[in-house]
């Protein structure tokens, strides 16, 4: 009898302890479930503040939330699915009113007003390559462009040809499709692009924008599950891949060891770091009305040439790629939850979504990322990171390249991927404008 009472007892305790004991992200789910109830009662009553306290609040819980369950979910979890959760989910939120205005407000307050993702960028960016092996940076740098270029070459021909299979006239396919994916994102390419169109054809503005961010969305989409789609297959073939490393160097077992290798954290250097990372982006936009280049390509630049020559002391190096890690495995999905709000318009998405038009919108990306793999294949480049590389010229700007990376696990090759899209996007903006402007 005593038994068989103790018996439920036992069950009870059982769940008590699991509940008390699961994590989502690092949070015990307790601690978690009164954070979350603190900041939605806050929102409801309009108490939730539009600064960077309101904002980091709303999107670190939500970031949290669906970054955890989208690295738990079978299958989705092996093609980026907490990328893609934290992205998709909020820009549906906003679509179906499930996200209130304050909310919504103080995610504006951190996302634009605060400039949250050119911080993250900067961080990632400066942290990365001084933190980088400087061999590995300047061989990356030099070869990288091998890739990118014969990448854009099949993207723009699949994408066309596969248009033609479904009927798309080829200069619809170029300009509507190809060129919105692979012009480097909303800001930095649809916007400048469409002010090019607009001049030239006598059409809205607006009502382009609304005609070009579908390809830009879908594209980077198929990016992030192909990401996460390589990471699995890197898994398998770690022949293929460098685990982050991009050019194949003989002191491979060394720079891994380095990379690896635990260093204690100081909080005073990473500091520093902050204001070095800071200062890089300021300095690019000092000199970006001087020089006509967009300010984060001065900056990313400006961080080879310090770390190519030394300038900067090794322990000042360590406390900036200290921040970078911090920023990268803690703030990722936050952001992503901002972007999927801000830049994501779900309403346009699924306006776009015709089998046609997926289809095409993925010939792009996989021919290009298929070119990346096997050309850095020939030119002693892992084959997986130059992909990867490659894909994030399909991105949507540092938003795009920062949701690629890490659903494939490597935020490593943030400098990389940022040539590849501030570049590879800027150029297919003038091509693309000159062309219409050509033909029309």
């Amino acid at each position: 009898m005593q038994d068989t009472v103790n018996m439920p007892k036992s069950g009870n305790n059982k769940f008590i302890s699991k509940f008390v004991n699961y994590k989502v992200g690092v949070t015990p789910l307790p601690i978690f479930i009164v954070l979350a109830a603190i900041i939605y009662f806050a929102s409801v009553t309009q108490k939730l503040p539009a600064d960077m306290i309101g904002g980091f609040a709303i999107i670190i819980i939500l970031g949290t939330f669906f970054g955890d369950i989208g690295s738990k979910l079978p299958v989705l979890k092996n093609i980026g699915g907490a990328a893609i959760l934290s992205i998709i989910i909020p820009s549906m939120m906003v679509y179906f009113k499930l996200l209130n205005t304050t909310s919504i407000k103080a995610i504006t307050g951190i996302m634009k007003n605060s400039n949250f993702l050119y911080l993250y960028i900067s961080c990632l960016v400066v942290g990365s390559i001084l933190g980088m092996n400087r061999k590995v940076l300047i061989k990356g740098f030099v070869r990288m462009f091998v890739p990118l270029v014969v990448g854009t070459i099949m993207a723009v021909a699949g994408g066309m040809l596969v248009g033609l299979l479904f009927g798309y006239k080829p200069g619809y396919t170029f300009f509507y499709i190809v060129t919105p994916i692979l012009d480097g994102g909303i800001g930095e390419g649809i916007l400048p692009l469409t002010m090019g169109y607009s001049e030239i054809l006598h059409q809205p503005q607006s009502a382009l924008i609304a005609k070009l961010v579908p390809a830009a969305v879908l594209g980077n989409i198929v990016a992030i599950v192909s990401a996460g789609v390589l990471k699995r297959y890197a898994e398998k073939r770690p022949d293929l891949t460098g685990n982050g490393l991009l050019v194949k160097t003989k002191e491979d077992n060394e720079i891994l060891a380095e990379q690896k290798a635990e260093k204690p954290v100081d909080f005073k250097l990473m500091g520093s770091g902050l204001l070095i990372a800071c200062t890089f982006y300021v300095f690019g936009l000092l000199i970006s009305p001087l020089i006509g280049i967009p300010a984060p390509i001065i900056m990313i630049f400006t961080a080879a040439i310090v770390k190519c020559f030394n300038l900067i002391p090794p322990e000042t190096e360590q406390g900036v790629h200290h921040l970078y890690k911090f920023v990268s495995s803690t703030l990722t999905y936050p952001l992503l939850v901002g972007i999927g709000v801000l830049y994501t318009p779900f309403s346009d998405l699924v306006r776009a979504i015709t089998p046609a038009y997926i289809i095409i919108c993925i010939s792009v990306v996989l021919s290009m990322m298929a070119s990346g793999f096997f050309v850095g294949k020939f030119i002693n480049m892992y084959p997986i990171e130059s992909a990867l590389v490659t894909a994030c010229h399909s991105g949507l700007g540092g938003t795009g390249d920062v949701a690629i990376l890490s659903s494939a696990n490597r935020m490593e090759l943030m400098p990389f991927s940022q040539i590849s899209t501030r570049i590879g996007g800027a150029s297919m903006v003038v091509i693309a404008t000159l062309l219409l402007k050509m033909f029309s």
